[in-house]
């Protein structure tokens, strides 16, 4: 099993995460590595705490990162559940987190797990594959409505409702079980004219439908209130996204630990008591090099967004 992925914006990410060589760091999306070594590269008496949920990302992990794995507690685990995850290791605050969110190219590249649109693989799309509920329950157990709403909502799809159709129809005759059925039915439901340029038309269905298998979104929210909560004064949360979607609810989720106040606005003050957890240091994303787009062309949407502890006095 090889486990190849490029590390998007390593070097901001690793720059903008402040590490000092005795802090306390997590790296909440290990996948292979790749960020996690540049941080355990520079601790001394620190931590390194390595969360990911997918058996392979811990295998190819652990080899990559053997020579400093002294410093290193490895956590088979959702980052969605960090807050659970730092009470076990009886940490209470942490000096910087790094989330790398959706997708790793192994996971894509690795055509039986699924997630690829541009390989025929039985529906699964599963970022842990001990989870009972994958794409195939998705595409034959969820109704049109069901189905509309989640190409829409997590894939912006303007085709949404004729693919939701297209989908019900087909599975009419026997359950959708590959990716290719599926890349075939979006490719009828899709008027050919709107096929022409963009992206391939199944993109944006194949993301919606691994963001609802996994609970992305829910899991993302929940992980950066909980992370501000546990960051130390002047620690730093790093998130990379790779959609308009994951972007904007990080955006607006940092937006509301900087200014947490609930207060109605014709009120003078504020009685609402609500203190921020967090400083917004990047008020727009850093987005990829030029140099970084021509050698991993994968990396052209991600945006890394950066939020600092605040004291609380």
């Amino acid at each position: 099993m090889e486990f190849h992925h490029i590390s998007v914006l390593l070097n901001e990410c690793i720059d903008n995460l402040n590490i000092t060589p005795d802090g306390i760091y997590v790296d909440g999306t290990m996948g292979g590595g790749g960020h996690s070594l540049e941080i355990a590269k520079r601790l001394t008496t620190g931590r390194l705490i390595c969360i990911d949920q997918d058996p392979n990302a811990h295998e190819a992990a652990a080899k990559r990162l053997a020579e400093y794995k002294d410093r290193i507690t490895f956590v088979r685990d959702n980052f969605g559940n960090i807050a659970n995850i730092l009470d076990s290791l009886g940490i209470e605050k942490i000096d910087g987190m790094l989330l790398d969110i959706g997708v790793s190219s192994h996971q894509l590249d690795e055509a039986e797990r699924g997630f690829s649109y541009q390989q025929d693989a039985p529906l699964d799309m599963r970022m842990n594959p001990d989870r009972p509920f994958s794409a195939y329950d998705v595409v034959n157990g969820y109704d049109e409505d069901e189905l509309d709403r989640v190409i829409f909502t997590y894939g912006e799809e303007r085709w949404a409702r004729r693919i939701a159709q297209f989908i019900v129809k087909e599975r009419e005759n026997k359950p959708i079980e590959t990716t290719g059925e599926l890349v075939d039915i979006i490719k009828k439901a899709v008027p050919k004219g709107a096929r022409k340029d963009g992206p391939h038309p199944a993109k944006r269905t194949f993301q919606a439908i691994r963001i609802e298998v996994n609970g992305e979104l829910e899991v993302l929210q929940r992980a950066i209130d909980d992370v501000a909560a546990r960051l130390a004064v002047g620690g730093r949360l790093c998130i990379i996204t790779f959609h308009s979607l994951e972007d904007r609810i990080v955006k607006e989720a940092f937006r509301k630990q900087e200014n947490p106040c609930i207060c109605p606005p014709q009120f003078p003050v504020c009685v609402c008591g609500k203190k921020p957890l967090g400083r917004v240091i990047t008020r727009k994303p850093i987005l990829p090099s030029k140099e970084e787009l021509e050698g991993n062309p994968r990396s052209r949407s991600a945006k890394l967004r950066v939020l600092e502890g605040v004291s609380q006095d």
